[in-house]
């Protein structure tokens, strides 16, 4: 179809197309859901796992957290390749390789099966996410891009609960495999939706690619993801850990430099001197940083320390998706009345006060009290996370929307991994200084001949709260820990009440780094209605 005979009111999309676009979005919101719940998801299985493939330590740490080092990893890349080649084939091949990736971690048999199921999972992943975000601008008119973007961005922020929902029902009927494998289903029918409705999108004009750029940032984000989550387990001074930040601080600087003089760079330096570009870069890696450890330290809070089954943890967690998906929308429309940078503003506002009050929980806090916390916590990214997505993806040119998008990725992916790892280190740290006198005192108190029995069940309580419950929980079908259980549940109710203060102290400090970042978004963001792909002055 020529562009004479396309309606002005379709922005120059094809009619059908046009016709179909909220169709499209749908499609594209259910393969982003499929990619996030894949993190959220494995959490709930730890134990199943834990039981059937006898993972050690480190293999179980890795099961988790693989999939997340690959994805990140390979998201710049994946995003400029959807641009050269076509985003919708690149969403295609993400969603059969995150199929095959989910059927072989199925019926892994091995803990070395299943991490090398868990990358190839990833593979998949980082070619999905930006292709959805990326596909999305090329079926929405400028006038309505920002309001479908808040919608992707509501199913983005849910996902998570959707994984430990799906993952908590499942692991209830089926085999420890059944988390991986029920995303097969939903995968296939993706790839049929897509084939059938997805127009193909990519680079007007073919650019070259960047493969030193590439593999530089794949080297960066990998070593920077692997350094993070190894910190807390290794030590933060390990040589692991050193290494790791080593790596990833050449490589990334490398990157930079690359990406400043290369005459074809996959991520162009001067889009961050975009204010809308940087600042939202920003802005969405702590607000994601706030958010993931949120998940992280509720989860075990609502488990281990109120006895939820994951299913039901799942369920308790509702009120944050719910919140997501249907404030999400509303963002776009309050930026058109009250200015983008006030909603921003306001939605950093939310989230420290949300966070503050979330430190407040006890060991016996009412439900109805953490559910409001919840939703309360997701209010701040619901309203503020499109309008700073938005200007990450729509103040570049339309022909870099996969790029732009992988960034808008690559930085909650960072900033999830930063939050998890640097207030689980203020929650362990907290746990482990409160536990360990009651640990020295309890044991002090047993005869000298029993010690020895007694030496598991404090290696489980310094681990964590969570093996410390599951431990408990099995001690009166062990012969050793039976004569015990008095001493058991003493110890865990300890544990508990300094989880509860670990918790309390990663969410304070949690709410202060928000309120910093708060005040450079309000300093940096742009007041001004952003001008959709000619964002270029700054302005």
């Amino acid at each position: 179809m020529s562009v004479e005979t396309v309606p002005a009111e379709t922005g120059g999309i094809d009619p059908l197309v046009f016709q179909r676009r909220w169709i499209i979005l749908g499609v594209l919101c259910l393969s982003l859901v499929l990619v996030v719940a894949a993190v959220s998801s494995v959490n709930v299985a730890v134990t199943s796992i834990r039981l059937q493939l006898k993972p050690s330590d480190a293999q179980l740490l890795w099961i988790v957290d693989l999939y997340a080092v690959v994805f990140a990893g390979l998201l710049l890349p994946a995003g400029a390749i959807g641009d050269r080649f076509g985003r919708k084939g690149a969403l295609q091949a993400g969603l059969l390789v995150f199929a095959s990736g989910s059927v072989l971690a199925s019926q892994a048999g091995s803990p070395m099966q299943l991490l090398i199921c868990r990358g190839i999972m990833g593979i998949g992943a980082a070619f999905i996410m930006p292709s959805t975000l990326s596909l999305l601008t090329s079926v929405f008119p400028a006038q309505e891009r920002a309001k479908a973007i808040a919608v992707w961005t509501g199913f983005a922020g849910a996902g998570g609960v959707f994984g430990m929902l799906f993952g908590g029902f499942v692991l209830t009927k089926f085999w420890w495999g059944s988390v991986f494998f029920v995303s097969v289903p939903i995968a296939v029918v993706a790839m049929v939706l897509v084939t059938v409705l997805c127009p193909s999108s990519k680079e007007v004009e073919a650019s070259h690619l960047d493969p030193i750029g590439a593999l530089m940032s794949v080297a960066g984000f990998g070593s920077l993801l692997y350094a993070i989550i190894e910190g807390p387990e290794k030590g933060w001074g390990s040589i692991h850990s050193i290494g790791a930040f080593l790596v990833a601080a050449v490589a990334l600087t490398g990157f930079v430099i690359w990406e400043q003089r290369a005459s074809h760079p996959m991520l162009p330096m001067q889009y961050f001197r975009i204010p809308r570009f940087g600042i939202g870069a920003l802005g969405v890696t702590f607000v994601f940083l706030s958010m993931f450890s949120m998940f992280f330290m509720i989860a075990q809070y609502l488990q281990a320390v109120r006895g939820y089954t994951p299913l039901r943890s799942g369920v308790a967690t509702l009120p944050f998706a719910l919140t997501m998906v249907s404030m999400s929308p509303r963002g776009p429309v309050l930026a058109a009345k009250y200015g983008p940078k006030r909603v921003v503003l306001f939605g950093f506002t939310i989230v420290p006060i949300a966070l503050f009050l979330m430190s407040l929980i006890s060991v016996n806090s009412p439900y109805w009290y953490v559910g409001i916390c919840v939703a309360l916590l997701a209010l701040g990214p619901a309203l503020a996370v499109p309008m700073l997505s938005s200007g990450i993806v729509l103040s570049l040119p339309l022909d870099k929307a996969g790029v732009g998008s992988a960034v808008n990725d690559t930085t909650r992916e960072v900033g999830g991994a930063i939050g998890i790892a640097v207030i689980g280190s203020v929650l362990n740290s907290t746990y482990k200084s409160g536990l360990n006198p009651a640990l020295s005192r309890i044991t002090a108190q047993l005869p000298a001949a029993n010690r020895t029995q007694f030496e598991p069940v404090v290696q489980a309580a310094r681990r964590g709260v969570n093996v410390l419950a599951s431990v408990v929980k099995q001690a009166p079908s062990i012969p050793s820990l039976k004569p015990h259980l008095s001493q058991l549940e003493s110890l865990l109710g300890i544990a508990r009440h300094e989880f509860v203060n670990g918790m309390q102290n990663g969410f304070r400090v949690t709410a202060v780094v928000m309120v910093l970042i708060g005040t450079v978004v309000a300093r940096w963001f742009p007041s001004e209605p952003l001008r959709v792909g000619n964002d270029h002055d700054g302005q």
